[in-house]
């Protein structure tokens, strides 16, 4: 396996996501405008990891933090070893959120490995290896490609591993959002057990019928939105674990405003082309949401500072 040389150093940054966009339950994502920026250095040994920002002083600064592990992971899928890593986190993205701390992270640390390889992966390579790390691709695949995403996960007949999947699809021009970002975490597993075991065949009707009306309204017609971010499948039995979300979410959309509960919260997302009303937005604020209006997002970018 080649040996990658001392002193090379990469720079990635990293957007945001919002996963499910309201029906498309760990299928539908959105990169936002919120980014961490890593800078990883081949060194002659050892690893020395600093984080700055969110996370910091919280999160693993050896082998477990989660960009190390997905460096590793890209490293060893390109065919190349490091003797020794330095790795600098700025981290912006709010952890346990709902704004894909996680899928940002582990793109993040193989994006640097690809680069550091000499970009040998493709982005099918970086899906498929970041989305490994959650088991589900909508926000890994959204940080990887930008702008939105449609994904999807297959189960080979022989047992071997999924297979991680997503296309993208562009977004109106006018689309931007708003975050509304409560100031407690939610821990995804935790969110995910109120979740039931059995719908309603009328409930899973209603959200296909809404998942793909989505993709229409993001591309083509975002005055659909609105009916666009309906859901069935996990907004209603999240709202008890998450009230100040739901109350948000409900409020809003009482307005007309198209909101929901981005990924597993708690962070209330809205998408919007006109902005909201400020008196609104000053209520939110007090009543502890930190609003922080963002834009639509590309791909994550990678850049080689010194080989």
């Amino acid at each position: 396996m080649q040996q990658l040389s001392v002193g090379r150093r990469v720079h990635v940054r990293v957007p945001a996501s919002s996963a499910n966009l309201g029906p498309g339950f760990d299928t539908l994502g959105l990169a936002l405008s919120l980014f961490d920026d890593i800078w990883v250095e081949i060194t002659s040994e050892g690893l020395e990891v600093i984080v700055e920002g969110e996370g910091e002083g919280e999160v693993p600064l050896d082998q477990r933090h989660l960009v190390v592990r997905a460096i590793y992971s890209g490293l060893e899928a390109a065919g190349v070893q490091a003797p020794g890593l330095k790795v600098t986190c700025h981290n912006r993205i709010p952890q346990s959120r709902g704004l894909g701390s996680s899928a940002a992270a582990a793109v993040a640390g193989v994006a640097a490995a690809n680069a550091l390889a000499g970009d040998v992966l493709s982005t099918a390579d970086l899906v498929q290896l970041s989305s490994a790390f959650e088991g589900h691709p909508d926000n890994a695949a959204a940080s990887v490609m930008g702008g939105a995403v449609v994904s999807w996960t297959s189960t080979p007949v022989d047992g071997s591993d999924p297979q991680y999947k997503a296309v993208a699809i562009p977004v109106h021009p006018e689309i931007r959002g708003v975050a509304l970002i409560p100031s407690e975490r939610a821990s995804t597993d935790a969110v995910r057990q109120v979740l039931p075991n059995e719908i309603s065949h009328i409930d899973a009707r209603f959200n296909v019928s809404r998942a793909a009306l989505m993709t229409v309204a993001l591309q083509h017609h975002p005055e659909l939105l609105w009916e666009a971010t309906r859901d069935r499948l996990h907004q209603p039995y999240r709202a008890d674990v998450l009230p100040l979300t739901a109350e948000w979410v409900n409020r809003l959309r009482n307005r007309g405003v198209a909101a929901y509960l981005s990924g597993a919260g708690p962070t209330a997302m809205v998408l919007i082309t006109e902005d909201l009303d400020s008196q609104l937005l000053r209520e939110a604020e007090e009543s502890g949401m930190r609003v922080l209006p963002l834009s639509v997002a590309g791909p994550v970018q990678t850049e080689v500072l010194e080989a």
